[in-house]
């Protein structure tokens, strides 16, 4: 399979369904995908990119997947999210560790038949505790494992063909076990009740709802860890965050094309919008967005083949993931304050893309978590090397032996190890961007266009001061519990009167 040819027919095909139709924008303002639709898409087997050349694929290479995620975010998120899903959630867990003759089965039908797959982890009462899940598994007999729980939240509730189901063993007196399995669910063997489906306030081309599960599967449908089942959950969660810049690159290239082009042709005070010093401020910013989650494209298609095990990669999966994702969110808050009153729709661009990026920063890690653990993975490197300055260890660090030189001054000072969390927070928002700026100088290195990276390399400075002002002086205001008391203005307002 020639994958450029077919990404010449893929973004052609996206741009007719979601462009040039007569029903484009009528169709966003409606919950799931036509199915016909989907086959027009899916006929042209874009999760090829994500199985390898002797099953089928394309050859499973991350820069082609990752280009495949771009072309789909630039023409509709949602879409992106779902071939994310199938990809980084499903197929590439499937390739490393499922049973070779499962994988030959299901990368058939997905490539020929265009099945889909998802992954069921979270919970009613365990969302980002998700190692305290409940769903549970039992061998009954030689072969064969017996399933129950309640899962929620997982995308294509209902409308995936397989499903990659996480559960704890129960042993004979009802514990479960701390460690987690995987098992591959055939949805044609029936056993999960969709019990309700959500009405999720963005995404609507993806279903969203509670499963009930009570199923058996064959032993040669669990995934096979190379070492515990925690380590294999971990690779596969970095590597999916590893690969959110494909589904962000797209989208930001949109965001700026978008404001870009409103900029230039909107006239306000007898003069174009793009003159006005504010609009450049947003203008940049933007066009920064861009820059580094194209360089975090380039790390992570240079730097993560379909092979590598990510499980010891969480300080780079959480710093790609929480950035890019915050990325998109302002990107969009941007491109909707430049459109003013007519972005203010669903039908819009600009207001569709600020509800369909903001659960980005919410599943697959919480950003708070994340830049939490970030702090706490650069917090224990420091510790085994007993160096407590920030500036010292950052500056001998490979993923920012270069950008750290940018913040000497800012960044001379010994960390507290037991700092609070709120400050574990914001050290990490600053450390995201400072791994990020890495990134951004190595994509320059290689021949990206140089004004944008200056202007990312500016945007970044300006966003690790300002972090780190806030952490250095700030952040002490405390909650309130008896905050109803004493809290009227009005009622001050009659006394004074």
């Amino acid at each position: 399979m020639d994958f450029q040819k077919f990404l010449k027919n893929y973004k052609q095909k996206l741009f007719d369904i979601f462009s040039q139709s007569s029903e484009a924008e009528e169709n966003t303002l409606v919950r799931g995908i036509e199915e016909s639709t989907l086959k027009e898409i899916m006929d042209l087997s874009p999760l090829g990119a994500f199985i390898p050349s002797e099953y089928g694929g394309y050859g499973g290479h991350t820069a082609e997947a990752l280009a495949m995620l771009e072309a789909s975010s630039y023409e509709s998120l949602p879409l992106s999210l779902m071939m994310g899903i199938n990809g980084a959630l499903f197929l590439q867990p499937v390739a490393n560790y499922a049973n070779e003759e499962v994988k030959k089965d299901i990368f058939n039908r997905v490539i020929n038949s265009n099945k889909l797959g998802g992954l069921m982890i979270t919970e009613p009462d365990f969302g980002s505790d998700a190692l305290k899940m409940q769903t549970s598994y039992q061998k009954i007999g030689d072969d064969t494992y017996k399933i129950e729980g309640t899962k929620h939240w997982g995308g294509l509730t209902g409308m995936a063909d397989y499903w990659l189901i996480t559960a704890r063993n129960m042993n004979d007196k009802g514990d479960l076990g701390r460690d987690i399995s995987f098992f591959i669910h055939d949805t044609r063997n029936g056993g999960i009740e969709v019990e309700e489906y959500y009405n999720n306030l963005g995404l609507y081309m993806l279903p969203y709802g509670k499963n009930k599960i009570d199923i058996k599967v064959d032993e040669s449908h669990k995934l096979q860890p190379k070492s515990t089942g925690v380590t294999m959950m971990l690779d596969l969660l970095h590597r999916s965050r590893l690969q959110f810049p494909g589904m962000g690159m797209g989208f930001l290239r949109r965001m700026m094309d978008e404001a870009m082009e409103h900029c230039k042709e909107r006239f306000v005070g007898g003069q174009s919008l793009i003159n006005y010093d504010q609009v450049k401020s947003r203008l940049s910013e933007i066009q920064a967005y861009f820059t580094v989650c194209s360089a975090m494209c380039n790390f992570t298609s240079s730097n993560i083949p379909l092979e590598k095990n990510t499980s010891r990669m969480d300080l780079e999966a959480n710093a790609i993931k929480a950035l890019v994702t915050d990325y998109m969110q302002r990107a969009s808050q941007s491109l909707l304050q430049l459109k003013g009153a007519m972005g203010y729709r669903l039908d819009s661009i600009a207001g569709r893309s600020v509800i369909d990026s903001r659960p980005f920063q919410i599943f697959e890690g919480s950003n708070d978590i994340l830049y939490q653990q970030i702090s706490e993975s650069v917090l224990k490197m420091m510790r085994k090397l007993k160096n407590n300055n920030l500036h010292d260890f950052l500056s001998e660090f490979h993923l920012t032996s270069r950008s750290s030189e940018y913040f000497k001054e800012r960044l001379n000072f010994e960390l507290d190890p037991k700092m609070p969390q709120r400050k574990l927070v914001e050290l990490g928002r600053a450390l995201g961007r400072i791994i990020s700026m890495e990134f951004t100088l190595n994509l320059g290195d290689q021949g990206f266009n140089n004004e944008l990276i200056q202007n990312a390399i500016k945007t970044l400075q300006d966003e690790v001061n300002t972090i780190m002002q806030t952490y250095k002086y700030g952040g002490n205001a405390d909650v309130v519990e008896e905050y109803k008391m004493d809290s009227s203005w009005f009622k001050l307002s009659m006394v004074n009167a």
